[in-house]
């Protein structure tokens, strides 16, 4: 069953640190079953606070989707989205 991974991203704090993540994070994904759906496009909020922007992969199961979340290289490139700015993030299984 898929899995999506979904990040939003609430409020940048550091755009230096946010370029090094967006310039590694993808590479990150070499040798995983992603699909990307969305990454910051236009948006309107239904509910809630406003946020920045929203960001969603595909991965054929949750196991493959921890698996990439997990990985030694996106560990490392994730430090850098950590600093750079404030993120909510889950994994949800489809349906």
């Amino acid at each position: 069953m898929s899995a999506y991974v979904i990040f939003t991203r609430v409020k940048t704090i550091d755009p230096a640190e946010m370029k090094i993540y967006n310039e590694a994070a993808r590479a990150t994904l070499e040798g995983h079953p992603a699909k990307i759906l969305a990454a910051y496009g236009a948006k309107e909020v239904l509910e809630g606070p406003e946020h920045e922007g929203i960001f969603i992969m595909e991965f054929p199961t949750m196991q493959e989707a921890k698996a990439w979340y997990g990985s030694p290289a996106y560990r490392k490139v994730r430090e850098h989205r950590f600093k750079g700015a404030e993120y909510r993030g889950v994994i949800v299984q489809g349906i």
